[in-house]
């Protein structure tokens, strides 16, 4: 076969494949997922995001060392970027400005929702009043509660994860986050997403057996000109002897971007 035909078959294979792929999603939207004791779309296992690109930015960007290239996760605004106020972005720049502040290079908790794209598997466990999220991340623990509608404080407290309350909307978890810690970052380019008047309200759907689109809306007059959405994919691991392992963080050192230089060869 000649090289323009191979070419050209590839791309035909390359389309038919997407539009299968896009075929697959469209379908989706008529999965029934399986039901729990509790009559709860049943979300337990562990799961994860493939794509690491949104923990160190989640905005589109090129490569550059040590992070991979990314689309962005961001799908309103239509432009893919955060509509970040004047005062918002002057945080932004000043956090990039100082990447020591960062919160994950300090081993604190990410923060929703970039906890829930962190490349680090987590477990999710259900009972009739609560979801737990233990993700392998430092250890960390996420309570969304399922019997109550109100938060803790409301605006009294922060947290770094916040305070979630969250409702079975058919066959979709949707919660209200609230009550955040100030300093929470969103990756690690110094996109920010805290504070006192900071709601994040999220959307967990099972599109098929294994894959959950995960979209979370983040409000916050003091930072952003209007609601915005990001929107990731998690897959179920499913390797039978998979597990939420031991993960001990050891933070970097003050105004370091990274584990300490080697020393020089001589």
């Amino acid at each position: 076969m000649a090289r323009g035909a191979r070419l050209r078959a590839a791309a035909f294979a390359l389309v038919a494949a997407s539009s299968c792929a896009m075929l697959s999603f469209a379908d989706a939207e008529d999965f029934s997922p399986a039901r729990n004791r509790f009559g709860q779309p049943d979300f337990e296992g562990i799961w994860q995001v493939l794509d690491p690109a949104p923990h160190y930015d989640i905005e589109p960007h090129g490569a550059s060392y040590g992070v991979p290239a990314g689309l962005g996760i961001v799908i309103d605004p239509a432009d893919g970027r955060i509509p970040y106020t004047a005062e918002g972005l002057a945080k932004r720049d000043a956090n990039r400005a100082n990447p020591s502040a960062d919160p994950f290079a300090r081993c604190y908790k990410p923060g929703v929702p970039h906890l829930m794209y962190l490349p680090f598997p987590f477990q999710i466990v259900q009972s009739r009043n609560l979801v737990t999220i233990n993700s392998e991340y430092v250890h960390n623990t996420r309570f969304i509660y399922l019997h109550r509608d109100d938060h803790f404080g409301e605006g009294e407290i922060d947290l770094w994860n916040g305070d979630s309350v969250g409702r079975f909307e058919g066959d979709s978890l949707v919660t209200d986050v609230f009550n955040f810690h100030p300093d929470v970052w969103l990756d690690r380019s110094g996109n920010h997403a805290g504070g006192p008047t900071l709601r994040v309200n999220e959307r967990f759907t099972l599109i098929d057996a294994d894959t959950i689109r995960y979209e979370a809306t983040l409000n916050d007059p003091e930072n952003f000109t209007q609601p915005w959405t990001i929107r990731v994919y998690l897959y179920r691991h499913k390797d039978p002897r998979k597990q939420i392992l031991e993960y001990e963080c050891q933070a970097y050192a003050e105004n370091s971007l990274g584990p300490p230089e080697l020393p020089e060869v001589r």
